[in-house]
């Protein structure tokens, strides 16, 4: 027990918790959005209870993929559609692409419907109304998409099951701390409703590409890296990915800025006529 206590796991323990902050920016912000489906009544109740059991099954499949780390990373279908279809897929490769495929499509259906809502005082919950449970079950499976790829980032910190835990552990307190703000902010600001869902968007084709080298990374060959018409399916950049955040955030909140000045010049305008 005592080798735990070392300066090398603390700061294995520091990196983590910095990681798991870094890379569940975009997990929190879909709790916060997507909980707010659920009755007014539950959705705090969701949140706590989404975020607990998916924080208790993330600990579960991390103890899983250490046991099982051979048998998740070894591809098992390679793909050899010569010029059209290339590389192997593997256990992350599906985790990848289908929860890609999902965020993509549940941003896009969400953007869709807020072009038709005719009432913009309408709030989520009585757009697209769900069940406390329903809701609840898509965080917790969302959740375990988004910390697939911060449990593969971690292993390649350490291997040492309680440390890791530990991170995870405080990560969940974390989002359980800043769910209900993050919530409320964007139940008092509607318009950064549609900022957050293209910032889910961004995350979907993140997603994608992880898909693309999953299988060469976990197996150090690069012919299993997947290349689709000739052209390889590479992850973009943890770098683009919050330079384009910022700039989505900075575009919403000088666009806000400049639509609320012209609205006091008009009002000035109509007042002096």
């Amino acid at each position: 027990m005592t080798e735990l206590f070392t300066l090398e796991n603390l700061g294995h323990l520091l990196m983590l918790c910095f990681l798991q902050a870094v890379l569940g920016f975009d997990n929190l912000l879909y709790i916060s959005i997507e909980s707010q489906r659920a009755p007014r009544g539950s959705q705090a109740a969701v949140r706590f209870w989404g975020i607990i059991v998916a924080v208790a099954l993330r600990v579960v499949l991390l103890f899983v993929m250490i046991r099982l780390l051979d048998g998740l990373t070894e591809p098992f279908v390679v793909l050899d559609w010569t010029g059209v279809l290339e590389g192997g897929v593997n256990f992350a490769t599906l985790v990848f692409l289908l929860g890609g495929i999902f965020i993509i499509y549940t941003a896009v259906k969400e953007i869709a419907h807020m072009l038709s809502v005719d009432h913009l005082d309408t709030p989520l919950s009585a757009r697209a109304p769900k069940s406390a449970i329903e809701v609840t079950a898509m965080i917790v499976a969302m959740n375990l998409v988004f910390s697939f790829d911060s449990i593969l980032s971690a292993l390649a910190i350490t291997k040492v099951f309680p440390i890791l835990a530990a991170a995870i552990l405080l990560s969940g307190a974390a989002m359980l701390f800043m769910a209900e703000s993050v919530s409320r902010f964007l139940e008092k600001n509607r318009m950064y409703e549609v900022l957050g869902l293209f910032i889910l968007l961004i995350v979907g084709v993140v997603l994608l590409g992880e898909a693309g080298p999953a299988a060469a990374h976990a197996t150090h060959d690069e012919a299993l890296q997947i290349h689709i018409f000739g052209h390889a399916l590479l992850p973009m950049s943890k770098t683009t990915f919050y330079f384009s955040v910022v700039v989505l955030v900075l575009v919403e909140v000088i666009q806000s800025g400049y639509a609320r000045k012209l609205e006091k010049e008009r009002a000035v305008a109509k007042g002096g006529k």
